[in-house]
C-alpha cells in the first residue's frame, strides 16, 4: 500500500536518498521503468548499492566504483534478490534514475516515471522472490497511479537505446507480464 500523504510505501524498508528534486508541476506520472544494478558488478548482498544511492558510497572500497565518483543517483526503489523492498525517493518525487532518455518521444523520464532497481545483471536470471515482489509492488503503484499502465512499464534500455540495456535479456518480460495479469 502508498500512504496517499507522503507516497511512501507501507511496509518496506525506508532509506532516503538526496538524489530526488520535485518534478515539473505539469508532469502526471506515466511511466514505470525496470533497470538492474550490482555493485561490484555481478556481486549481490553487499549494502554497496544503498550506500551509492545515499552518496555514501566509498569509491575506494573497489577499483570498479572509481567511475562512481561523484556520481548522484538513485531509484524510487531497489528489490534485492531476496525479494526485500527499499524505497529511497517517495513516489510522487523525480528520482534520478533514467538518465538521458526518451520515451514516445518526450524527453527526460525522471520528470514522468517511477524508477524501480532489481539487484542483478542483464545476464543473470532473477529470482522468483524478485518477480513476486515486483509484481506486488507494480500492482501498488498501478492502483495509485492510473496513467501507468502495463504497457507503460518499459527497461531502462527502452527508453535509453544504445546507451543502457538493463533489465537485459535475463529478465523474463513474459513471466512478469503473465504476474501482473
Amino acid at each position: 500500500m502508498i500512504h496517499s500523504a507522503d507516497h511512501w510505501l507501507v511496509d518496506v524498508h525506508q532509506v532516503i536518498s538526496p538524489n530526488c528534486n520535485l518534478r515539473p508541476s505539469a508532469s502526471e506520472i506515466s511511466l514505470l521503468v525496470i533497470h538492474n544494478i550490482s555493485l561490484p558488478a555481478g556481486e549481490f548482498g553487499s549494502g554497496y548499492i544503498e550506500r551509492l544511492f545515499t552518496n555514501c558510497l566509498d569509491c575506494d572500497a573497489h577499483p570498479s566504483f572509481d567511475d562512481l565518483r561523484d556520481l548522484q543517483v538513485s531509484s524510487h526503489c531497489l528489490i534485492d534478490r531476496a525479494g526485500v523492498i527499499t524505497q529511497f525517493v517517495p513516489l510522487n518525487k523525480r528520482a534520478w534514475h533514467a538518465g538521458e532518455s526518451e520515451f514516445q518521444g518526450r524527453s527526460n523520464c525522471n520528470d514522468f516515471s517511477i524508477g524501480i532497481e532489481l539487484e542483478g545483471t542483464d545476464d543473470c536470471p532473477y529470482t522468483a522472490l524478485q518477480y513476486q515482489a515486483l509484481q506486488t509492488l507494480c500492482r501498488q503503484i498501478l492502483s495509485a497511479y492510473p496513467a501507468i499502465t502495463v504497457d507503460r512499464i518499459v527497461g531502462h534500455c527502452d527508453i535509453a537505446p544504445g546507451r543502457k540495456t538493463d533489465p537485459g535479456a535475463a529478465f523474463d518480460w513474459a513471466l512478469f507480464r503473465d504476474l501482473l495479469s
